[in-house]
């Protein structure tokens, strides 16, 4: 039977209700929205605002073990950038079991529930065994992540990586020989990691191309064109453009900067995602938003990275689409990616309210175009089919606790606002994954099972 829901306050694309009666059928998909209740039936009461689940979309689970871990220089590291990060984090990848790869994928995808995702785009690229050899089963790694999603009750969208070499003009380190595949291996792994969706409703398939550092061009081309062959709407994600010497190598290499180079030659349209895309110039940022891709934006590991500041205002007054991921796992929290996101902006121009703009006389609220923005390109750039509180739409559905001292006292007007550029305190009460309850008065029936696995490894990892 379906189960009716009265909400205090019920996000719209175009608004809100109140009250909003949300109606979800028996296969999680939102039959019924409207402002009154139906004419039959019982209806449970759900107090605080009700909004879309966002789709995370760029994550490496994995890193979650190095969060706190690498905030010190020492030696030869006195000058820390993505670079010496990087190095830490193939310290980690060395040491990596499936086992562990399960269990830190649980406790940061519990996170991303319990912050309000409820989907996450896993860019996954640790495939192997120390060393470069296969497991038995050539999609281990990615296995152990899809079980962590289906313990945790989060929608992932797998994105199998491809990575074929050690940078431009530079053979594979022994670390990197756990991402590599030739490009007829990975379509292989593509393919039977996308055996799992005919049973699971919430796990979508796409692809990833890790980075024209690591991928020669010839093979993004080929590969993407033989993944949309299979799947004309197959989701593409690359790294692009996430630092100036990322930019000045390709740009030696082919001849032009990274992004021009996937505008001139592999067809970016809205089913691929840019991820980072930090630095564009003028040309670049107006043919990306031309072309329907998502931006693929990471401001907490971009800062925490020291990576730069993208060109938001400008891409956004282009009409540009872009979501957030959480990457590196610095922060999981929704309202925090986004108010480093806006405030990083105001920092740089110097100015309030960088991302708002009045329309016809109206008030434009910075926390309603956050949100509004990154729930439009996370749901484009993962497919999962929720995106929106409205009839055919899948029912994933957070609840904001309008007693938590971040929104108390505020309506719908500024409760986004309030939510997002307010308080540290988090006010997600309930989630809902495809019309299942997965979090519910802020409990998860996994969670200490969940932090006991990762303490496990963790004290093996840690050292």
């Amino acid at each position: 039977m379906p189960t009716t829901y009265k909400i205090d306050y019920l996000h719209q694309p175009d608004g809100w209700l109140s009250p909003g009666y949300l109606e979800v059928d028996d296969h999680g998909v939102i039959a019924r929205v409207s402002g009154d209740p139906a004419a039959t039936g019982d209806v449970l009461t759900l107090e605080g605002f009700g909004i879309p689940g966002l789709s995370n979309l760029h994550s490496h689970a994995f890193q979650r073990a190095l969060v706190g871990r690498t905030e010190y220089v020492a030696g030869e590291r006195a000058v820390d950038n993505l670079w010496t990060w990087r190095e830490q984090m193939y310290r980690l990848v060395d040491r990596l079991t499936p086992e562990d790869c399960e269990a830190i994928g649980s406790l940061v995808y519990l996170e991303m529930l319990q912050f309000g995702f409820t989907s996450v785009c896993e860019f996954h690229y640790v495939h192997h065994r120390p060393g470069g050899g296969t497991y038995d089963n050539p999609a281990e790694m990615s296995d152990r992540l899809i079980a962590a999603a289906d313990r945790t009750g989060i929608g992932l969208t797998m994105l199998p990586v491809l990575y074929e070499r050690g940078g431009i003009g530079k053979p594979l380190e022994n670390t990197q020989r756990r991402f590599a595949h030739s490009l007829d291996e990975y379509l292989a792994l593509v393919e039977r990691v996308r055996a799992h969706c005919t049973s699971r409703p919430t796990l979508r398939v796409g692809a990833a191309l890790h980075s024209l550092r690591a991928v020669e061009p010839r093979a993004v081309l080929t590969a993407a064109a033989d993944l949309r062959a299979s799947d004309p709407h197959v989701r593409l994600h690359i790294h692009v453009s996430e630092t100036t010497q990322e930019v000045d190598a390709v740009q030696a290499e082919l001849g032009a900067r990274p992004v021009q180079w996937l505008l001139d030659n592999a067809g970016l349209d809205e089913n691929w995602c840019l991820v980072h895309a930090t630095h564009l110039d003028a040309s670049e940022l107006a043919g990306a938003a031309a072309s329907g891709a998502v931006a693929g934006l990471c401001p907490v590991t971009e800062a925490t990275l020291g990576d730069g500041i993208f060109s938001l205002v400008d891409y956004h007054a282009a009409k540009g689409r872009w979501g957030i991921g959480t990457d590196s796992q610095s922060s999981t929290s929704i309202a925090e990616e986004l108010k480093m996101l806006e405030c990083g902006k105001r920092l740089e121009l110097r100015r309030r309210n960088v991302i708002a703009v009045p329309e016809n006389g109206q008030e434009s609220h910075t926390g309603r175009v956050l949100f509004d923005s990154a729930l439009a390109g996370g749901e484009q750039a993962s497919g999962q089919g929720g995106g929106a509180l409205v009839p055919g739409r899948r029912a994933d559905l957070v609840i904001l606790d309008s007693d938590t001292n971040p929104l108390l006292g505020h309506g719908p007007r500024t409760a986004l606002d309030a939510w997002i550029l307010g308080g540290t305190q988090n006010p997600v009460r309930h989630v809902m994954v495809a019309g299942k309850w997965v979090v519910y008065d802020r409990q998860h029936p996994e969670e200490a099972a969940i932090r006991a696995a990762y303490l496990r490894s963790m004290a093996r990892l840690k050292d």
